[in-house]
Formats: C-alpha cells, structure tokens, sequence
C-alpha cells in the first residue's frame, strides 16, 4: 500500500475525481493482487464524515475483481437500516456485503494492556488492565486487505477520533469499550477533547503496536466540515503509520474547534432527525459545547428524532433507571450499584450528558414524553412550540438576535465540531 496525504484549500473541497484518484493511489501495485478485502466505514451516525462516499467509491473500484465485505464500525450502535445503507453509501453498495459487527458475541481476545500502564496514562485514577478485542474478521487471514476509514474530529472519549478508534471501539468488545469510555470520563472531558495523546488514545496506540501490527491494514482518514447541510472533506490521509493521524488531527483543529469570543449565555442545537435518535448520540450537543457555555447559562436541544436514551437496550434502561446526574453522584453510584459497575461505558455516557450543575439542559424531543424526559434528568420542552420559536430553516450557525432582542448561539450539527472558550482549551 502507499501513503497519501490529499490537501484542499479551496473553499469547495477535495473534489470527487481528486479524491477517486486518491484512493487509487493508495491501493498501490498491490491493487492487482487484491482477491477477498474488508472495508471498515463508521455507521450512519457518522453521516458527514465522508467515509461513505469512499466507501462506495473502493467499492467501485474492486468489485469486478475481489470479493468485498463491509463491516461498518458500529460500536455499541444499533445495525443500520436498508434505507440508511442506501443512502450513507449512495446506493452502491449492496446490503449483502454487509457484516454487523456485534459488540458482545463477535470479538475474540488479543491480549491485554497491562495495569501498570493504564495505571501510568491515567494518572493512577484507573489501575486495572483492559482487555484487547476485535472483532474475528480483523484476524480473518482470508483478507489481503483491511482498509479502515473514517473522521478525525473532537472525541469526547479518545480526544479525537477515529485512526485506531474504529477497530478497537467500533469493532472492538465489551471490555475495551467500557473501560476505555470510563478511563476517560475518570481523567475529564475538558482535558481530553480537540487533544491527541490522551489516555485512552495512549491505550490504543499500545493496543496497536503489541497486539495488530501485522495486520494487513490501510487507514484512509478525512477531514471534514458541513455548511448548510453540505459536506467538505477538507483533507484525506491514507497509509498505516501514526505520523498519517498526526497530521489528520493537526488539519481538524483548525477546522473543527471552534473558539467564541465571549461564553455563551443561551446555546441552541438541532440534532438532524436521520443522525440522531437517542441521547446516547444526541448529547454530543451537551460535551461538544460545555467549554463554551457560560456558568448559569442554558443548552436548548431541539432533537426531532430522538425517541430513546441508549442505542443498546441494556444501556437505555440504565440511563433510565440512573439518569445524567453529574459526574460525582455517577461515581457514587457506580460504586453502589453492581449493574451499572458491570456497564461502565453507560456509566461514563452518564458523566458524559451531564453539565454537573454549571448550565441547564433542555431537551425538545420528537419522541420522548415529558416524563421520560425529565425522568432523566434533563428539562423539557415541547418540539412543536420549540420550532416555532427557532426556526432551523431560519438560522444560521453562530451569534443570533432573535427578534425580540434575545442573543443565543446556533449550531446545526454539534458532530462536527468543537465549541470553547479560549481560557477554557
């Protein structure tokens, strides 16, 4: 395989027949040999990163002359739709070469990253070891070809995403999931996102060096920003080594952090109705704004599709049962209760949805009740009045007078993004 590094500055871009182009070129001499590959993409919670373009666009590429599956990162996700497959990878790839990965059933173990080491990256607030799972396919020697792809953006676990990320979260077990979304959470949002090198990123970087080096791996990242529902992929690195991801994280804080000049008093998010349809995905909203939102302020949620808390069943009762009731009482009550201690990654989504007091949360759900809604700890609102009040038609990103003389911030999409206050990053 052979590295790329692909730049735009036009404001439009890297264009198609670039970034077709691109991806040949890293498929190498090789791209001959090729006869059984896996394709790795996130799911359809990732809409704009991208990834589904270049999923396609491999897909195009070698499918008259290698067997292709495609195994989207899911995570702890939900599997997508027909409807979702279809659009995310613009019709052409076939729900038939779609493998679901599955969280609990699907992994196998490659070893573990040892307690003295997550003890040393954490600071010693996490001492035990965490285990290493793929999924079986990642070891499935059957492949000449892995090729993972996705978007390096602000991560409220990792710091920022993707690189590694997707294969060992988004393809990876219970253990290294829960574990990690916890060590992160344990050491703090705001030290951790729009940073490389944060704990748990030091905890994958181990796992990739002692655990898959010799898989036959390509990472093809991208860079991307949304204006009015339009995606821009900005730049594009492909190649296995971490120099490739250095660069990549480089680009997406000039693109995706983005600095306010004073802190925000009233923030208002719409979560797009096909992206987000629970909490779980929804709260980025809550820690992709936190470092810019004002002591005393609100976060106003205008959520459309959410109709649930968890994307497991297992984690939504949780977060039901529990609620986001800051970061102390999680601690407290992860310590108290044997459920919640054996599901830390819901425990650290807990954490994660909560403001601890500083700002109100509102939610305006499509498909929660008031009750479910405050049941959890958030405030309420009813979607229909929302709207009529802020318009997202009507909007634009940023600083907004509304009418009678109210000032808030809108943002279209919170996934794609980092908001803070310089004092504050």
């Amino acid at each position: 395989m052979k590295e790329v590094v692909l730049r735009s500055e036009s404001s439009s871009g890297i264009s198609d027949n670039e970034l077709r182009r691109a991806l040949a070129e890293s498929l190498g001499e090789r791209k001959s040999e090729l006869k059984k590959i896996l394709l790795i993409p996130p799911d359809f919670t990732r809409m704009h990163s991208g990834a589904g373009k270049i999923t396609a666009m491999f897909y195009n590429m070698l499918k008259d002359s290698c067997h292709i599956d495609v195994m989207p990162a899911l995570g702890t996700h939900e599997p997508m739709t027909s409807d979702e497959i279809r659009e995310f990878f613009l019709g052409i790839v076939p729900k038939e070469a779609i493998i679901v990965h599955n969280w609990r059933t699907d992994v196998v173990k490659l070893g573990q990253v040892p307690d003295d080491f997550v003890s040393e990256v954490s600071e010693g607030l996490m001492t035990d070891p965490i285990d290493v799972e793929v999924n079986k396919r990642i070891l499935d020697s059957s492949y000449d070809l892995i090729i993972s792809m996705g978007q390096v953006v602000p991560h409220e676990v990792v710091g920022m995403a993707n690189y590694s990320k997707n294969l060992f979260v988004g393809c990876g077990g219970s253990n290294m999931i829960n574990q990690s979304h916890m060590l992160g959470a344990f050491y703090g949002l705001e030290r951790i996102m729009g940073r490389d090198h944060s704990p748990v990123r030091k905890v994958f970087d181990y796992a990739e060096e002692h655990f898959i080096k010799d898989v036959p791996l390509l990472y093809v990242l991208t860079v991307t920003t949304q204006n009015e529902g339009n995606v821009t992929i900005h730049g594009l690195f492909a190649g296995r080594d971490r120099r490739l991801f250095e660069e990549a994280v480089k680009l997406s804080q000039e693109k995706n952090i983005i600095f306010v000049d004073k802190p925000i008093k009233k923030a208002v998010v719409y979560l797009d109705e096909r992206e987000f349809k629970s909490t779980w995905l929804g709260n980025k909203a809550v820690y992709r704004t936190r470092m810019a939102i004002a002591d005393g302020g609100e976060l106003l949620v205008i959520a459309p599709g959410v109709c649930k808390f968890g994307e497991d069943d297992r984690n939504d009762e949780l977060i039901r049962k529990y609620g986001y009731v800051g970061r102390k009482k999680v601690l407290e009550l992860c310590r108290q209760n044997d459920d919640l201690k054996g599901n830390l990654s819901a425990a650290a989504h807990l954490i994660h949805g909560s403001s601890d007091d500083r700002f109100s949360i509102t939610y305006a759900p499509g498909k929660l009740t008031r009750s479910e809604t405050e049941g959890a700890n958030f405030r309420y609102e009813v979607l229909e009045e929302v709207l009529k009040r802020y318009d997202p038609s009507r909007l634009k990103d940023g600083w907004q007078t509304m009418d009678d003389g109210e000032e808030i911030f809108y943002i279209s999409n919170p996934a794609l993004g980092l908001w803070a206050c310089r004092d504050r990053f």
